[in-house]
């Protein structure tokens, strides 16, 4: 101090007023000047410095004055001014409503989970007597230096400071402290469990806040940590062997004992005295090998259990502080595929045989996290993951049930893991949870998943879902029906026993009344799937056939229209007057008028034909449909819709179930062309395009000789072209193979419409005659090709009436 210095004068200036990030309290920012001033009053040296005061306010409730509280605040604190109390109690009803504690300010906690852990606390065993000091820090890293006993003490003050989000920021520019205790956690970890708990406890702290994740990595603490997890994780196997060595020997003892109890009322009447003595000197020598020579059995296997008990206890904690900061490492997405190029899903996979629960909530949160990158699902998938987690559905802690089931909804995504959660079990206990409405929502979503599995709904009917579902309906009254809820009953009603259930009691009247006043095309899309089973469900609809064919010549969405127009094409119920049915409601135009190309969506076309197929089965509804001029609409949709499988199909059909009736059949074969498309799609790629085709011109063929003759050589062509094919191949290397001049050794090579030709291979004249005189013309007998028109080279079917393809050979050969 200078000579002349006479006086030191402080000031202190209020700063900003905010609230504390993790804590109740009030953080008062304030400046203190001080300055030293000479003998003429001016100053000589001055410094400022900035500084916090916290004003904890921890009686803080929902049920609290905060006017009155602010008042106390402002009195006490000399530090804010009393204008600034209408700040302090906007602070702390911000304080009063704040549901959780995120870090604001200087330094921002994440947000990382939904359901996340609980935050860590000093572990047991960590406790100290006394009260770490920032001050002190120098001190504290000396301890570091020392014995074992004084690095777990220093580590342990440290922590303390490190606790309290204000001292990192300093701890962080003490590169010394940090170095120190990577340092120790290196080279010691394995020499003490609470040496290492305290040291990657204050990493951990860091690792907290994202800003700080550098100063974790730049000291390597998560490559340390998967270490020291792994390391854990095996020597947890051979304590467990262990015990398991001493259990087994107590068993075995107890057993000898057993039986030589038992020995000692049965051997006498077995094998007398001899036989007694031989039999308890037996078990005498199998007691004494297995007891231990320093005390009781029993009391060793008790110490080892408790001794293992202790063990676990303190391991748990490392692994939980390890596996948190490796947590929130991962929130890089470049640092999380370090930790799985590590192996850490199988890790944390091995973790989930324990029993601790909050260690437990942290594994499955980082598990579902990791979930949602494939390479991570299917490691998951290799290590029985979906096993292990089915043991704790359900569970009492609330936390780590909702954790789990979300990670599973994670993972049934997979085909694969959906059958697995099948397999052990997992759909009773999750049909049991939703009753739950807390962790309804995502229950609904795995069993929905579940449910797109043909293989698997049938299981639903072994538990109570359906039942439940359908009340969830019923409880909806005129609300709309969550997205969940109705897409699992629109899949599980396309199986015939669970629309059975479905319909038990009021089901369907419930089902139809509320569909039809709310116009909701998901629940009868659900309805729709119902009617498609044969059995007790579809005599049901009779009551709702009027309701449905009204909704079709309403004005109402084209996707409601197509949704009870496909219930009402389900609904093939015997000695139903279909023709009542479309008069009453008038739906011939609406039918006829929809098979335009281009007149609706191609689903609703669709349904329309498949309508016109299931009233056809009604003999006076199918003349009805013929006069209608039906038919050759259905003709001219399927020149449009010729390379559509499923138009195809359906539109000959139609055709099939209208031969069966003496009316239509006539129509059909008389006036329209439907027997020629029919011939050429009888070849046709589709197997069921041509099964339908085959019976549909076989009743044709019966009724009418005319068509019957051109479809039996449409027949001869088409096999006798393929016999040729082959002939001709095996010509071209054995050229005077087939001429013999012996007459029983020649092949017949000709097949005739009424079966094989004569001996000598001539056909019959008779069948040109027919075929010339089916053209009006006398053309030569090779050139039957000319009966037919050509066909669509781009897809085999007919662009006409029906023919053959140009390069086709014709069925038979002048030598």
């Amino acid at each position: 101090m200078q000579d002349d210095a006479r006086y030191l004068k402080r000031k202190v200036t209020a700063g900003s007023l905010d609230v504390h990030p993790t804590e109740k309290a009030l953080v008062v920012h304030y400046e203190v000047e001080a300055s030293i001033l000479g003998e003429d009053g001016g100053p000589m040296l001055g410094e400022r410095k900035e500084g916090q005061k916290i004003i904890r306010v921890k009686s803080l409730c929902p049920t609290t004055d905060v006017a009155a509280l602010a008042r106390k605040v402002v009195e006490e604190c000399k530090l804010i001014p009393a204008s600034r109390l209408p700040q302090v109690e906007h602070l702390l009803y911000y304080l009063q409503n704040r549901k959780s504690s995120p870090v604001e300010g200087k330094v921002e906690k994440k947000e990382k989970r939904a359901v996340k852990p609980k935050d860590l606390t000093p572990f047991e065993g960590m406790e100290l007597n006394e009260e770490a000091s920032i001050t002190r820090m120098e001190e504290y890293v000396e301890l570091l230096y020392e014995g074992i006993p004084e690095k777990i003490r220093g580590s342990a003050l440290i922590l303390q400071l490190a606790r309290n989000p204000d001292n990192l920021e300093e701890l962080l520019h003490n590169e010394a402290a940090l170095g120190a205790l990577a340092r120790v956690l290196r080279e010691d970890w394995k020499q003490s469990v609470d040496l290492a708990t305290s040291i990657i406890y204050i990493f951990f702290c860091f690792s907290s806040f994202s800003q700080f994740h550098t100063v974790v990595s730049h000291y390597k603490i998560g490559a340390l940590c998967m270490s020291v997890v792994e390391h854990e994780l095996k020597r947890y196997d051979v304590w467990r062997e262990e015990l398991r060595k001493k259990s087994k020997a107590y068993i075995l003892l107890f057993n000898a004992v057993l039986c030589l109890y038992s020995l000692s009322w049965l051997a006498p009447h077995l094998c007398g005295l001899h036989g007694l003595h031989k039999t308890v000197s037996l078990m005498l020598f199998c007691i004494r090998e297995s007891a231990p020579e320093n005390g009781s059995l029993r009391r060793d296997q008790d110490k080892a259990l408790r001794k293992y008990q202790g063990l676990l206890a303190k391991q748990e904690q490392l692994l939980r502080v390890s596996l948190y900061l490796l947590l929130n490492l991962a929130e890089d997405t470049r640092t999380e595929l370090k930790m799985r190029n590590k192996n850490v899903v199988g890790l944390l996979v091995r973790v989930l045989e324990r029993d601790d629960e909050e260690l437990l909530v942290l594994v499955v949160s980082f598990l579902k996290k990791l979930s949602i990158f494939l390479e991570n699902k299917n490691d998951m998938a290799e290590l029985d993951t979906v096993e292990r987690l089915a043991r704790l559905v359900p569970c009492d802690h609330e936390d780590l049930l909702n954790l789990t089931l979300r990670l599973l909804l994670n993972l049934s995504f997979d085909s694969g893991l959906r059958a697995k959660m099948v397999e052990v079990g997992l759909l009773p206990k999750l049909t049991a949870l939703l009753g739950d409405e807390s962790n309804r929502q995502v229950v609904m979503r795995i069993l929905y998943h579940v449910s797109m599995d043909d293989r698997f709904r049938g299981m639903f009917v072994y538990t109570d879902c359906i039942p439940q579902l359908m009340q969830m309906l019923y409880d909806h009254g005129g609300e709309d029906i969550e997205a969940e809820l109705i897409s699992i009953c629109i899949n599980l009603a396309a199986n015939k026993m669970n629309a059975q259930l479905m319909c038990e009691g009021n089901g369907l009247k419930m089902l139809m009344k509320r569909a039809l006043k709310t116009k909701d095309c998901l629940l009868m899309k659900m309805i729709r799937n119902i009617s498609q089973h044969d059995g007790p469900t579809k005599p049901l609809f009779i009551d709702y056939i009027g309701d449905l064919a009204a909704e079709i010549r309403t004005e109402e969405e084209e996707e409601w229209v197509l949704e009870c127009l496909g219930t009402l094409a389900n609904l093939t119920i015997p000695d139903l007057d279909w023709e009542l049915v479309l008069k009453e409601y008038n739906l011939v135009p609406f039918l006829k008028d929809k098979l335009k190309p281009g007149s609706a969506e191609d689903d609703l076309i669709l349904e329309v034909v498949i309508m016109i197929g299931t009233v056809s089965i009604d003999d006076a509804c199918a003349v009805m449909l013929a006069k209608s001029g039906i038919i050759p609409a259905l003709i001219e949709l399927l020149n449009a819709r010729q390379e559509d499988d499923e138009f195809v199909c359906q539109i000959v059909y139609v055709f099939y179930q209208m031969v069966f009736h003496q009316a239509t059949r006539d129509v059909i074969i008389k006036d329209t062309q439907a027997p020629a498309y029919l011939i050429d799609l009888m070849h046709d790629k589709n197997t069921e395009i041509r099964k339908v085709c085959d019976n549909t011109l076989d009743i044709i063929a019966e009724y009418d000789e005319e068509w019957g003759r051109k479809i039996q050589s449409e027949k001869f062509r088409f096999h006798n072209n393929q016999w040729l094919e082959m002939v001709e191949s095996r010509q071209v290397d054995e050229p005077e193979a087939y001429f013999y001049d012996n007459d029983n050794d020649r092949t017949d090579l000709f097949y005739s419409a009424d079966g094989i030709t004569p001996g000598d291979g001539s056909v019959s004249p008779d069948f040109f005659s027919d075929l010339q005189s089916q053209n009006g013309d006398s053309h030569h007998a090779g050139d039957v090709n000319d009966v037919f028109d050509q066909t669509s080279s781009s897809t085999g079917r007919p662009a006409t009436a029906y023919g053959f393809r140009p390069d086709e050979q014709p069925f038979y050969q002048y030598s």
